[in-house]
């Protein structure tokens, strides 16, 4: 009989405590997995107490996903090297400006072995080209990454409403056992090889879910917002075919794809603070403290990175959602001007 794997979370925010609530729950439904799931924990006061403390006491994570029981196996750890020791699957769910500080703080700590599925929607600038967090937490940790993307709002997982998520994994022998550690009644997982693809998706919806919210900021109605949907849409294809040449359309068709844009352009939190922004004309780091509850926008990040590889290629012109996204972010630039580049086409 093999060797039960050990599982740890890296990461305990909104999305990765939904995450736990299923981890901790399937992990006791089969004999691959050991049955306690560390769960690393950015500590935090709450109300006079430490959040790793409230979440082991009261089985809830009462800053990030309120009102939501975590399993009791779920044991939350304020320290990152004593969570991810001794784990043969890491599950990566952490904003992705925090993934290199994190890699380089546990790479001499990793179990040998070991293997890892990225939850993160961004991507990686730090070398000065365009790459994928999937790549950096493999290049880091030595280890293979694959990766999870799909429509999903946290609290809608995290109350069991029917939810579709896809793994991009190369192996087959890995996304079964994937398979087994995500798959529930309500959260359903489908496995394809295109890890590329599925990633690129998760992080690119969140820039067209910027544009979405300017959209319902300025009032200018659903036509104009499944316009740009739907523009969105074709710049992600076209940006993957760019700068991934082996990813597959068949991926966008996937849950990481048309589903998952659909799905932030309407109800994620990308959407709710570009929204904000446009009425309240506050800066992205105000809004963040406001709305967010200490959580992080992705969109706008992703939207800088993005712009600066295309502007370093000369192709901003070609991706004008995308670089009107990064100019009213970034450069003060009206949001208005979603709707001139809309009428530019």
């Amino acid at each position: 009989m093999s060797e039960k794997k050990r599982v740890a979370l890296v990461g305990s925010g909104n999305w990765g405590s939904a995450v736990a609530r299923i981890i901790g729950k399937n992990v006791e439904q089969y004999d691959t997995f050991e049955k306690t799931v560390p769960m690393w924990v950015f500590e935090e006061m709450v109300d006079g107490r430490k959040l790793s403390e409230i979440i082991n006491e009261e089985h809830v994570n009462t800053k990030y996903l309120p009102g939501i029981k975590l399993p009791e196996n779920v044991i939350a750890n304020p320290d990152i090297v004593e969570t991810v020791k001794g784990a043969d699957i890491l599950v990566f769910v952490v904003p992705h400006q925090f993934v290199k500080r994190i890699c380089d703080q546990i790479k001499d700590h990793v179990k040998p072995g070991a293997f890892g599925i990225s939850l993160i929607k961004g991507v990686d600038i730090s070398k000065g080209g365009l790459d994928l967090v999937s790549h950096l937490i493999e290049e880091t940790l030595k280890m293979n990454v694959s990766v999870l993307m799909g429509a999903n709002i946290a609290k809608d997982v995290a109350q069991d409403l029917f939810c579709e998520a896809t793994i991009g994994c190369k192996d087959d022998e890995k996304g079964k056992i994937l398979h087994q550690l995500f798959h529930t009644p309500f959260f359903n997982i489908n496995v394809v090889k295109d890890t590329a693809g599925v990633e690129i998706c998760g992080a690119l919806k969140n820039i067209v879910a910027v544009a979405a919210g300017f959209c319902d900021g300025l009032e200018y109605g659903e036509s104009t917002k499944a316009a740009v949907i739907r523009l969105g849409l074709v710049e992600m294809l076209a940006f993957s075919k760019l700068y991934y040449a082996g990813v597959e359309m068949a991926t966008f068709m996937e849950s990481c794809g048309v589903a998952d844009l659909i799905a932030t352009c309407y109800g994620g939190r990308n959407r709710k603070v570009a929204e904000a922004l446009v009425k309240t004309g506050k800066p992205i780091e105000v809004l963040e403290a406001e709305m967010l509850n200490g959580q992080k926008l992705q969109g706008p990040l992703t939207a800088k990175e993005v712009y600066t590889i295309l502007e370093k290629d000369g192709h901003t012109e070609d991706f004008r959602l995308f670089s009107s996204v990064y100019k009213v972010c970034y450069e003060g630039a009206p949001a208005q001007d979603i709707l001139k580049m809309l009428s530019k086409l």
